[in-house]
Formats: structure tokens, C-alpha cells, sequence
């Protein structure tokens, strides 16, 4: 499932972020850490694919060194991919709007975070 990255609210650049409400969406901050580099090396390897995907369209394999030459077309779409909000950016604002599915197998518990806040399966089917 590719993500249109170009829809994502994520800042392109870095903001201050409270602690308290990361360390809520996961049990603890070294958790939450874990998750969202998890999921921002995901969204680098989705976003990988995709450029590389795009750029195989202008590959030119002929064996001629001296016929280089610039498209137009191909350094647009590398600037545009440039310009969008970096991985870790694009996780971390999944994480604290609740869009990421985690579970610790270590615990048992699966996890969604929403808003910041954490919802376990294991404590509403105790409920």
C-alpha cells in the first residue's frame, strides 16, 4: 500500500514536541522511540521504490559515456521528492494522530495509538 505522501499534514521541518504525550502513545519514550524509527524506515523504503520506479523511466543503457545529458523532467521529479516532509518527519506526525498499528511480542499487547494516546486490545477485551 504506497501512502501519497503529498497529502501529509507533517512539518518539513523540525519542531519542539512534548514528551509526555509521546511517552503516552507507547507506555514509555524509549518505546515510542522504536516505533516511530520503525515506521519512518518504512516510509523511506516506500519513498525509495517510488522515485526509483519513476526515474527507470528516463534510465538510458547505452555504453556511450559521452552522451550524458540533463531531462528536464527527471530533475523535477527529483526536487519534488527533495521538498517533501523527511521520513522520520512523516512518522512521528502518523504516531502522535494515531495511525500506527504496533504490538510487542515481547508483551503481548497490541497497540494503536490515537492522538498521542495509547489504546491496548489486551485491556479492552478486559473491559
Amino acid at each position: 500500500m504506497a501512502m501519497d505522501y503529498k497529502k501529509t499534514n507533517a512539518s518539513s521541518t523540525t519542531e519542539t514536541r512534548d514528551i509526555k504525550k509521546l511517552e503516552q502513545g507507547a507506555g514509555n519514550i524509549y518505546e515510542a522511540t522504536v516505533i516511530v524509527s520503525k515506521r519512518a524506515n518504512q516510509i523511506a523504503a516506500e519513498m525509495k521504490e517510488e522515485l526509483n520506479q519513476k526515474l527507470e523511466e528516463f534510465a538510458s543503457y547505452t555504453d556511450n559515456l559521452e552522451e550524458i545529458f540533463e531531462n528536464k523532467e527527471q530533475i523535477e521529479i527529483s526536487k519534488f521528492y527533495e521538498r517533501l516532509p523527511k521520513p522520520t518527519l512523516i512518522a512521528l506526525q502518523e504516531f502522535m494522530e494515531g495511525k500506527i498499528y504496533f504490538r510487542n511480542p515481547g508483551t503481548g499487547h497490541e497497540n494503536t495509538t490515537t492522538g498521542g494516546y495509547q489504546q491496548s486490545q489486551q485491556s479492552k477485551s478486559e473491559e
